[in-house]
């Protein structure tokens, strides 16, 4: 066999870890084990997302009708959570693997001292031939601080680890050109940088899962663009992991290709951190050309139009062009008030350098 990435994330969904009727699917577990085991021997490096805290804590409690959904998704998370690591530490062990569990929240990726301590973290595991299984603590998580799903978390993870595929395994294998149930569709092998396939995107979201194939996408889009390869396939196929990272096979799933060229380690902090963005900055039509045009610039202050909000040095905050319409994000380097003082005056530092700048 032989592999064509060594450094992988692979995100386990839901609908992978559970039967119809909610309880964890341990055969299904146990095969997955199998197959990452094999390449852990093998040499590459692995950090597993896995869902299924959830699910397995609603499999043990049942429902409470009397409880609402957030005291129920806590309940059912940290039970569920438990039992889950448990099942994989056993598994794990049959083939003399070591695994730790990182539980994280959206908060830990919101400064760049965090994110480098959860990574860190991981890194020193990794090295230690120990494999990470991460989840979001839902215990402590509340709405408006959650991850999307684990397909945001796993892109995060991707990029932070710097791993050079990341494989979303769900239970469809991928992203169909026409209805999935539909004899006819068929499973759109790769998609390249660019490429329109907003038409297949259906919207309904996974039966255990938060998300759905719309947002799989976007994360996909993201992180390709990040030079990272992201696959979408089906975890309930035998060996799917096996026949995917196998350079000799061609097994159905869907590719998000990965772009070329580097991308630092703060530009990918950057990259996913618009949800802690403190402030605003406007930017003329001269700026906007200049910043999307082919050539590397910083935004200086003349192309300043208007600053909003008020924000800290170092702090995130959102690029928009003369249109309102997003241009990406940056860490600022001055703060608010002296931001706005710089507003369109020449021959000043830029308000965002150029290597802290992630454009859309």
């Amino acid at each position: 066999m032989s592999i064509r990435f060594k450094k992988i994330a692979v995100k386990i969904g839901s609908n992978v870890l559970t039967r119809a009727d909610g309880t964890l699917d341990i055969t299904r577990m146990s095969a997955l084990v199998d197959q990452i085991s094999q390449l852990h021997k093998k040499g590459v490096e692995i950090v597993m997302i896995s869902s299924g805290a959830v699910a397995s804590g609603r499999s043990i409690m049942g429902i409470n009708k009397k409880m609402d959904v957030v005291d129920q998704r806590q309940l059912f998370s940290a039970v569920g959570q438990a039992k889950l690591i448990n099942h994989y530490y056993d598994l794990f062990r049959e083939h003399g693997i070591i695994v730790g569990q990182v539980l994280t929240t959206k908060e830990n990726f919101s400064s760049r001292r965090h994110y480098l301590n959860q990574r860190n973290c991981m890194q020193i595991m990794i090295e230690n031939k120990v494999i990470p299984v991460v989840n979001e603590n839902d215990a402590v998580s509340v709405s408006e601080l959650m991850f999307t799903d684990n397909d945001e978390l796993s892109g995060l993870i991707a990029s932070m680890m710097d791993m050079e595929a990341l494989i979303i395994l769900s239970n469809i294998d991928g992203i169909f050109n026409g209805n999935p149930a539909d004899p006819e569709s068929k499973v759109i092998r790769r998609i390249e940088k660019g490429q329109d396939i907003s038409d297949y995107i259906q919207i309904s979201k996974s039966t255990f899962g938060r998300g759905g194939m719309n947002t799989k996408t976007t994360i996909a889009r993201k992180i390709a663009d990040q030079g990272i390869n992201v696959f979408i396939a089906n975890g309930k196929t035998d060996d799917m992991l096996l026949e995917l990272l196998d350079s000799k096979s061609d097994v159905v799933c869907t590719q998000f290709v990965a772009s070329s060229g580097d991308v630092s380690s703060v530009k990918k902090w950057i990259a996913h951190s618009e949800g802690f963005a403190k402030g605003e900055i406007h930017v003329n039509e001269n700026a906007a050309i200049a910043l999307t045009g082919e050539k590397v610039v910083s935004l200086l202050p003349i192309g300043a139009t208007k600053i909003v909000g008020d924000f800290e040095k170092d702090d995130i905050v959102r690029i928009f062009n003369h249109k309102g319409t997003s241009l990406g994000v940056g860490k600022v380097q001055y703060d608010s008030d002296k931001a706005r003082e710089m507003l369109g005056k020449k021959n000043q530092k830029p308000l965002v350098h150029c290597d802290y700048l992630y454009l859309e």
